[in-house]
């Protein structure tokens, strides 16, 4: 029995050790064109960047042109992240029919360029405190 009662305990407070160790990442985006559809977040790292899906996602209504959201339990290490304005809430980006981009979109560091978004222009390290971004679209 207190073996039993020590492993507990054990294990216990390695999970709250664990929990310490995750930051949260804020992320705002104050210049939505209009106050129509939602903007929605995905959290990536290199390998699920443009490729698979996110680690995290999030999404906000839009107050004002403006919208801030909170990933918690982000654990330290290298991401990024895309934010886009789906004005007609279908969940997905839409494209004009020579490929160019309906909705307004950006991602962290707000690097906008000719072609997809890349992920080594949009990477951030997360280490040792909660981190505030500001994304511009």
């Amino acid at each position: 029995m207190k073996n039993l009662i020590l492993t507990i305990a054990l294990v216990v407070s390695s999970l709250m050790g664990f929990a310490q160790d995750t930051r949260t990442i804020t992320v705002t985006v104050d210049n939505v064109v209009s106050n129509e559809g939602k903007v929605s977040f995905a959290l990536h790292t290199k390998d699920t960047f443009m490729k698979a899906a996110p680690v995290a996602t999030a999404e906000s209504k839009i107050e004002d042109g403006k919208v801030s959201i909170t990933f918690e339990d982000v654990a330290p290490g290298e991401y990024a992240i895309i934010a886009l304005h789906d004005a007609n809430e279908n969940d997905k980006m839409d494209f004009q029919p020579n490929g160019m981009p309906k909705e307004n979109y950006g991602t962290s560091n707000n690097v906008m360029s000719f072609g997809p978004p890349q992920y080594d222009d949009a990477k951030f390290i997360i280490s040792d405190k909660d981190l505030d971004l500001k994304i511009r679209f």
